[in-house]
Formats: C-alpha cells, structure tokens, sequence
C-alpha cells in the first residue's frame, strides 16, 4: 500500500455516497411534506391544539436527543448495520404513521420516527468519513450529501402538494417507505462496514443525562420562541444545562465515556463547531421573521412567499458546489470567512426593507446570507468530521448535527424574543380599538391581522399601520443582531482557521490510512 497518499475513492464510493444521500433527501421532503399535511390530518383525526403541537414537535426532540447516543452506537457496533437498522425502523414507522387511528397513535409513530431518523444523519456523515480518505473528494462528497438535503427542502413543497392533492394525507408518510426499501437493499452491496476496533463499554447512565438534557433544553427554547418567557420553559432550559453539567463531568471521570470530551481539543474541530452553531443560530430565527414579514406585512399569498424563497435555495445549492472547487486552492479560512462578510452584509440588508423597495431587499438579503454561509457549512462539517479519529466519526457527526439543532432552537427563541420585545415596545393602537382586538395587536402581528378584520375600514388601516411598522421595526433590530453574530463567526474564521492548508495542499494524517485499514474485514 502507497502510504504517501489518501487512499481515493471509486466507482463503488461514489455510487454509495449516492445512497446515502437518500435518508436526507427524505428527512428534508418529511419536515415540509408534514407541514402540508396538517390541515387533511386535523380534518380526519380531530387532534387537540396541545395533541397538534406534539404530532409536530415530537419528531424533531427525539431526533435531538438521539443524536448522540446512535453516533456513539454506530460507531461501536458498525455505522452500516445501524444505518440498515434505522432504515427499517425508519419504514415501519412510516407505515405506522400513515395508518393512525387516532391523535395519540401518530404521536407515538412520529416519536419512533424520530428515534429512527437520529440513526440516519449521524452514520450516512461518518460513513462518508470511511469512504473518502482524500480531502479533495471527502469536501466533494460532504457537499453533495449537504445539497440533496437542500434539494428536499426545495422540492418538498411539491412533492407534498402533488400528493395531497389527489390523494389523502396518509401517502405523505408511505413516501418513506419506497426510499428506505432502496437504502436497505442497496446498503449492503456499496456500503462498508466499519466499527471501533475497541470500543468499551456503554454507560446507559451517560445515556440517559445525554437524552434528558438535550431533549429538556431543546424543548424549553422552542416554548420560548412559541409562547415567550415562561416558568416552565425557563425551568426545563435551566434543568437541561444542569444535566449538561453532570453528564460532563460523568465522562471526565469514565474509563470509556460515551462521548470523547477531547475531540474539542482540536481547534479546527473546536472552531468549527462553534462557528456553525453562530451561524445556524441566525438563520432560522431572522428567516421566521421574514416569512410573516412577505406575508403579513407585504401581504404576499403563501405561494407567493414559497416561491420567492426558490432565489435562496439555489443560492445555498450554488454556494455547496462552489466551496470543494475553490477549497482545492485557496485556504479555508479565506473560503469561510470571505463568504460569512457576504452573509453578514445579505444580513444587513434587512435592516433597510421598507417602502417600495422592501420585497427585492429581503431576498437579496436572504439569498445573500444563504450563498455566503455554505462555504462554512460544507467545510466545517468537513474540518469537524475530518479532524475526528475514524473510530469517533459517529460521535463526531452526532455533535455536529446537535450543536445545529441547539442554534436552531436558540436562533427562533432569541431572535423571535427580540423582535417581539421592539414590537410590543413599539407598537400603538388607535383610540377607539375594541380591549380585546387592542390586546390581540400588542401581542403579535397575526394576531393583530386577524382582528383588524372585524373592524371598520378606516380604524382597521390604521391599526395595521401600525402593528406593521412595528413589526418591521422588530426585524429590522433582530437583523442588526444577526448580522453582528455573523461579524463575529467572521473573525473566528479569519483568525483561528488561518494555519489550516487548502485540500490539495499537504497530504491528509496517517490517521486516516489506518482508518482505512480498521474497516471491518468482509464487509466491503
């Protein structure tokens, strides 16, 4: 074997990286085809509001905190049979889901379907990490696996709608099923297997304080964001930063810690992770914002506002492609940082949408902020899944795509708590606005828009004069704040990032050839 090189992949990767970008495909389409999907569901199964919340929300708390604990799995009883295993279980609860009865069954299905689904993102990640040693083609593939989850989030609006529009709201979840046929039965030909060739033992109390703190943190922020600052939403982020702690301190003090607390000793694992959560923390949370703000404010239809959001898709697919290519040759820290200024300025940009002028600066600026962070989303995700030993990439991945949904969640509580706190600042009602409609309107813009409507013309003009301007006011300032947060990831990349070379440069670490080597005899 030629040890002066990374081992570089062949037909038979790059045909299986074609599978593995099947699971996200469809947890992209799933998130969307669910949203559509509601309304038929309500129709049929009568849920309560709080019943409702919970088919919603349930899916993605079990992904959350599954996360690491089927990283760490993966890794110690081989990634390909737990990805087979979660495709499966990924299958039969789509069937389940698709069958309800009632409320509470499709909660439960929603629940295994989100047990299943953290079995997918973390092993389809580090089974990339296994199969491309070179740095050049690994950058390639974390980008093509990165844009057919962009590409399920574009074309599931369609999918969804063709679906539910000649036939019922079951088929949305039976779509699963064809494509976990196609991974399971295609898994094992072009996937290897591979596993830690000493893994230890697995403590099912790290387990446990590692499901309850994320799935308790993660829920608080979401009623935050939903509902505002409350007692039990404090409460639950308060207990899961506790639990944090403990977990912590738990593996400092194992033999064989469920989760290695000295990946974070490597800076560009480190960084990059940090810079991640920074950025995903912005880009949900403003994004809320500015879809009630094309629908509400600028009155556009829902199409219309879909459709206006086609612009940013491309540009996220544009700027994957776009990242391996120039990471060849310029350094990364040049790529991320020169495309976060571009984010931040997109940003910016939000803070002058008003006028006549304001739908065209909203998707510039949203398109911009999606073309400038995908340098930092494919070459992060690479640096953190790289910069890990082949025997931790599951545990590597799991981490990633935690501190994602944590910025997520944190994202739609902080910037959703700022703009409402400029808005209900701002916000007046005219004199002689009913009690009850003039507390919906300082409450929220929809609620405000759905009250005016049983007002008289001249006094419903201005009350949505009003709630609208201080709507506006609210994105403005929340935009200011995000692009101040991508300032920072800016100069987190700029200086911390700047000793790393361009793929093309110095060969990749021994390490990787002798994860190459650990693969699991006949399993390939």
């Amino acid at each position: 074997m030629n040890h002066d090189a990374p081992l570089r992949a062949g037909r038979r990767e790059w045909a299986g990286l074609a599978v593995l970008v099947l699971p996200t495909l469809l947890l992209s389409i799933d998130m969307t085809v669910l949203h559509l999907a509601v309304p038929a569901l309500s129709a049929d199964l009568k849920p309560s509001g709080s019943q409702l919340l919970w088919i919603s929300d349930i899916y993605g708390f079990m992904i959350a905190g599954f996360l690491i604990p089927m990283g760490v799995l993966g890794d110690r009883i081989g990634r390909r049979r737990l990805l087979l295993i979660g495709g499966t279980a990924f299958g039969a609860a789509s069937v389940l889901a698709a069958f309800a009865s009632s409320a509470e069954s499709l909660i439960a299905a929603r629940a295994l379907l989100g047990v299943a689904g953290a079995t997918l993102m973390p092993s389809t990640l580090s089974l990339i990490r296994v199969m491309f040693h070179d740095p050049v083609q690994r950058t390639t593939a974390i980008s093509l696996w990165m844009t057919g989850f962009t590409g399920g989030m574009v074309i599931g609006p369609l999918v969804g709608g063709a679906l539910l529009e000649n036939f019922s709201w079951e088929t949305a979840f039976l779509l699963g099923v064809p494509v976990m046929a196609v991974l399971v039965l295609a898994g094992p030909m072009l996937l290897p297997e591979y596993r830690d060739p000493s893994p230890g033992r697995i403590d099912p109390a790290s387990v446990v304080l590692s499901l309850t703190a994320v799935i308790t943190t993660i829920y608080g922020l979401k009623e935050i964001a939903t509902h505002g600052f409350g007692a039990v939403p404090l409460l639950a982020v308060l207990a899961g930063l506790v639990l944090t702690v403990v977990f912590v301190r738990r593996q400092h003090a194992l033999a064989d810690p469920l989760l290695d607390l000295r990946l974070f000793a490597d800076r560009r694992f480190s960084t990059s992770l940090g810079t991640l959560v920074l950025v995903i923390l912005v880009g949900p949370g403003v994004g809320l914002l500015t879809a009630q703000y094309l629908q509400l404010v600028l009155g556009l239809t829902p199409l219309q506002a879909g459709l206006w959001t086609l612009p940013q898709a491309a540009a996220v697919i544009a700027g994957f492609t776009l990242a391996p290519l120039l990471a060849r040759r310029v350094r990364p820290h040049v790529i991320m940082s020169g495309g976060l200024a571009v984010s931040a300025a997109g940003i910016a940009l939000l803070t002058q949408a008003e006028g006549s002028a304001a739908l065209i600066l909203v998707v510039t600026g949203q398109t911009l902020f999606f073309f400038g962070c995908s340098p930092l989303l494919v070459l992060g995700t690479d640096m953190i899944v790289g910069s890990a030993p082949p025997e931790r990439a599951g545990a590597a991945s799991a981490l990633s795509e935690t501190a994602q949904e944590f910025g997520g969640a944190l994202g739609l509580a902080v910037f959703g708590s700022i703009a409402t706190a400029v808005y209900r600042a701002r916000v007046t009602v005219p004199e002689g606005t009913p009690a009850q409609t003039a507390e919906a309107a300082r409450d929220t813009l929809g609620g405000a828009v759905t009250a005016a409507g049983g007002l008289p013309d001249e006094l419903a003009s201005a009350l949505l004069g009003s709630v609208r301007e201080a709507f506006t006011g609210g994105m403005q300032v929340a935009a200011a704040t995000g692009a101040a947060v991508v300032a920072i990831a800016v100069v987190l990349c700029a200086v911390l990032f700047r000793d790393v070379v361009p793929a093309a440069g110095p060969e990749a670490p021994a390490a990787d050839l002798e994860g190459a080597e650990a693969a699991v005899p006949g399993d390939r």
